[in-house]
Parts: structure tokens; C-alpha cells; sequence
């Protein structure tokens, strides 16, 4: 079935700096979009949207405004772009204006690195109120720890649709999932929340079978419904593990039981309703 990459990570080491991936050898190098489509040959992969790549924060607005250059051409086949932000600037607002264009489709705050207490500032919040007056998303990176921080973000700005990256992150190579799966079931209780599941394979370890990735993923879909989730690559990320091809493939067995309408919803018709996109050609 045709999909949507909803989380395509490029690098561009000749452009930007990407600090947190320097002591990562499988990132090192180029994953420009040449490299993800050659990746994606065989994956069904009809469009994507580019996520920020967390790169400093000083070239941030040069990260989002080059991607979506490349959105306004239809042969590269990006539909959105979300870029990166600091809602706990006084500046937000500048921000938010600065990066307007007719492909950026939402922000995202890496917050699972930094300090939990980040999103609970009164300003923090007013500035991710302000994504949803823009009708603009927020994606949420966070720990299962942080999940409960998350739900309360989510309570204090209504109007913000927000989506939860790699269904909260949990510790599959570990195999206690028992905390995970308890927060993930109380944030899930927004209905102004979906869930990415995406990434996932790069929590895992060893010999990973979709009997590996199951527990997860049918979690997510338990939580959420059909109806409030969407996938991701999280290509080259998912490269630590296994490949995109894999990822995909390990994913359509666990969802094989799936009818037509549920598979194009995670696939496709949520991507396009929750991140408004527009066609790409």
C-alpha cells in the first residue's frame, strides 16, 4: 500500500552541523534526499515530510527555509516540512512569522535531551498555543518519564494539535514496557494527541522479528485507534538497527490483519488531515 513518510530525517553535512550525531558512525556521511530515495526504492513511499534534525540552534531558520526550497519542487516529493523551534524564547513569536511558507506544516521542540521541566513554563506553553493559532502542529519527542509532562503540555493548549514521535520511545531492547504502556494509555486520553509510530526498530536489539516490534505497535493502535496515527520512517535513525526496507516490511506483517480503510488510515488519510498538506505536484 502507497505510504506517507511522515518523520524522513535528511543530513546534509556540507550545509549544517549535526553536533549530537558526531560519536554515531552509522550517521556519519550523506543522507541527502538522492540517498533516502534510492533507500526507499521498494518501501511504497509516494511523498514525505522532512523533520527537523535537531542542528544548532543558530542554523535552525537555514535548516527549514533549504527544505522547503526542495518542497517547491514536486519531483522531490516532500509535502511538508517541520522545522525546528524554541518556545522558551521571549522571541517565539518572531519565529513563528519568520518561518512561514506554504510548505511548513508544523514545529517540533526536541525536548527527550533536555531537562523535564522545559515544557511545563507558563511561557513554553503560551508559545505552543501559538503553533495552533497558526494551524500549525507540534510534534513531541519524549521519554516515557516524560510523558506525564507531555499530557499536561497537551491539556494547557486545546487548540494545538500535537503527535507524539516513536510512540513515546520505549525501551524494547530492554523488554519492560509495563511503565510505557501505562503512561502511553493515560496521554493517549487527549484527543487532541495522535501517534507517530515511527522509529520503533531503533529501540530494539538483536535478532528483531515483527513478533519483536508487536507489543508496541499493537499498544499504539490500542491506545489511539486507527484513526489518530500516522507512520515515519525515521530514516537514516532507523539505520542503527535495520534498514528502511526491513523496517517496512517487519511493520506491513504486524499490521497485516489491518482492513483496506484502517491501513490507509495510518498510511496516508491522517498524515494528510493532520498535517494539512497539500498535494505535491
Amino acid at each position: 500500500m502507497d505510504r506517507i513518510d511522515t518523520h524522513q530525517h535528511l543530513i546534509y553535512p556540507d550545509r549544517f552541523r549535526y553536533d549530537w550525531a558526531e560519536a554515531i558512525p552509522a550517521l556519519q556521511g550523506n543522507f541527502r534526499l538522492e540517498e533516502y530515495h534510492a533507500a526507499a526504492a521498494d518501501c511504497d513511499i509516494t511523498e514525505s515530510i522532512f523533520m527537523e534534525v535537531d542542528v544548532p540552534w543558530d542554523q535552525a531558520a537555514s535548516e527549514a527555509a533549504f527544505f522547503c526550497s526542495l518542497a517547491e519542487d514536486p519531483t522531490n516529493r516532500i509535502s511538508g516540512v517541520i522545522a525546528a523551534c524554541r518556545p522558551e524564547h521571549a522571541d517565539f513569536a518572531a519565529q513563528l512569522e519568520a518561518a512561514v511558507h506554504p510548505r511548513l506544516v508544523g514545529f517540533r521542540r526536541v525536548l527527550h535531551t533536555q531537562p523535564d521541566e522545559l515544557s511545563t513554563t507558563p511561557l513554553f506553553r503560551k508559545n505552543v498555543g501559538l503553533i495552533g493559532k497558526a494551524e500549525l502542529t507540534f510534534d513531541l519527542c519524549l521519554l516515557p518519564r516524560q510523558l506525564a509532562a507531555g499530557a499536561d503540555l497537551i491539556d494547557s493548549c486545546p487548540d494545538t494539535r500535537f503527535i507524539l514521535d516513536h510512540c513515546g520511545v520505549p525501551d524494547i531492547a530492554s523488554g519492560d514496557l509495563a511503565f510505557w504502556r501505562e503512561q502511553l494509555r493515560e496521554i493517549s486520553r487527549r484527543p487532541n494527541l495522535a501517534c507517530k509510530i515511527s522509529g520503533i526498530i531503533a529501540y530494539a536489539a538483536g535478532e528483531i522479528t515483527a513478533d519483536t516490534l508487536r507489543p508496541v505497535v499493537e499498544h499504539a493502535i490500542d491506545c489511539f485507534g486507527w484513526h489518530r496515527l500516522v507512520w515515519g520512517s525515521d530514516w537514516p535513525v532507523c539505520n542503527l538497527t535495520r534498514d528502511l526496507g526491513t523496517w517496512t516490511r517487519l511493520l506491513d506483517e504486524i499490521l497485516s490483519g489491518g482492513s483496506e480503510d484502517e491501513l490507509a488510515r495510518l498510511y496516508q488519510h491522517n498524515a494528510r488531515e493532520i498535517y494539512r498538506l497539500k498535494p505535491t505536484s
